[in-house]
């Protein structure tokens, strides 16, 4: 079945490939690998053609090539030069004229590489922008499954965090003990530095986690994720600290979780992502808070904690049905502090189907 699934993948890639002109692609974003093939190294290119598909590694892969990919790829170990090596794969197929390769993913070095004939006969190469990724948006089951389960163990982690978190404690200590709980309840990575900002701190969306002691009354808001076979999770959570909120904490977070709450009940597939960003943004807008919400709605999720689509007033672009996105309203205010609300959602028939717990409830941590 795991097999069936990347060989479907895979002549999906042949359609959309032969339809831009081309007879295959080269394909070495490490995220689109895996998505292709299953390869979860570090180091390996696929080349997808209608004839079949290559991958090409390196000696340290040799055995975990073999042991992830299915019998119907050809596996090719290249013992110095991996272009020199595909070069000669590519010699022994008919019929290639064209190929294409990811133009977001070959760097300036490796582009000069493929323009340099060396003196032998190529195809003629094209860079192309996100054939893989026009599949990738759209979720197939195990795709959800698997998110949804990263879901799960974040919840748990800031469920078994929070009653540890008290004043006098810094960022690094908070985010160590949820990075902990994290990987103890099975998370395979983190998908991206996890943020603990406090205080003044918060109002900075995408702080640095410090070592700033944390004090009564502040606000602490918790941005991080959760990883299971590849997939991410990504969840934000603003609690206070040490003391109750006061009356314009307490109005700040009610209108964000308004906002978040009006996005997660109205969002659907084949509404642009300026419309979806619209739900959220109306509701700060109309108290007057509208400057204070300055990044997008939310973006797309899956092997890469950032994906399409992207939910912002610059997307005038249908969400596709299937895809997994973000929801994260917030408002952020120097000096001051901010609060952000973050989960994740499937775009399912329905509408916007919950990934993570979706419990955004005022926590104050006494």
């Amino acid at each position: 079945m795991r097999a069936e699934r990347f060989a479907g993948r895979r002549a999906r890639l042949v359609e959309l490939a032969a339809a831009e002109g081309l007879d295959g692609l080269i394909v070495t974003h490490l995220a689109n690998v895996r998505y292709l093939t299953g390869f979860t190294g570090t180091a390996g290119m696929a080349v997808v053609l209608r004839q079949g598909t290559v991958f090409l590694s390196d000696f340290r892969y040799r055995t975990q090539s073999e042991a992830e990919l299915g019998g119907d790829l050809r596996i090719e170990i290249a013992s110095s030069d991996l272009w020199e090596r595909l070069w000669q794969v590519l010699g022994e197929y008919a019929g290639i004229e064209l190929l294409g390769f990811e133009a977001r993913a070959v760097s300036v070095a490796d582009a000069e590489r493929l323009a340099s004939g060396d003196g032998k006969v190529r195809p003629r190469l094209k860079p192309v922008p996100g054939l893989v990724e026009r599949l990738r948006v759209t979720k197939d089951p195990d795709e959800v499954a698997a998110i949804r389960e990263a879901g799960r163990l974040a919840a748990e982690a800031l469920a078994a965090t929070l009653p540890c978190v008290r004043p006098g404690q810094r960022e690094r200590e908070v985010a160590a003990r949820l990075e902990h709980e994290l990987r103890m309840r099975g998370s395979e990575w983190h998908p991206f530095p996890t943020i603990v900002a406090s205080g003044p701190r918060s109002a900075l969306p995408h702080a640095r986690t410090s070592d700033r002691e944390i004090v009564p009354g502040d606000w602490l808001l918790l941005d991080f994720g959760a990883q299971v076979d590849g997939y991410c999770a990504d969840l934000t959570r603003t609690v206070v600290v040490g003391a109750r909120a006061d009356e314009r904490q307490r109005a700040v977070y009610q209108l964000v979780r308004q906002a978040q709450q009006a996005a997660r009940q109205g969002l659907q597939a084949g509404m642009t992502g300026r419309e979806a960003d619209a739900l959220a943004r109306s509701v700060l807008e109309a108290r007057g808070f509208g400057e204070a919400f300055g990044h997008s709605l939310g973006h797309g999720l899956g092997l890469e904690l950032h994906e399409a689509p992207r939910l912002s007033r610059s997307n005038e672009e249908p969400l596709p049905a299937g895809a997994v996105v973000t929801i994260e309203p917030g408002a952020y205010f120097p000096g001051w502090g901010g609060v952000r609300l973050e989960d994740d959602v499937w775009l399912g028939p329905e509408g916007a189907e919950l990934l993570t717990d979706g419990q955004t409830e005022l926590i104050e941590l006494l």
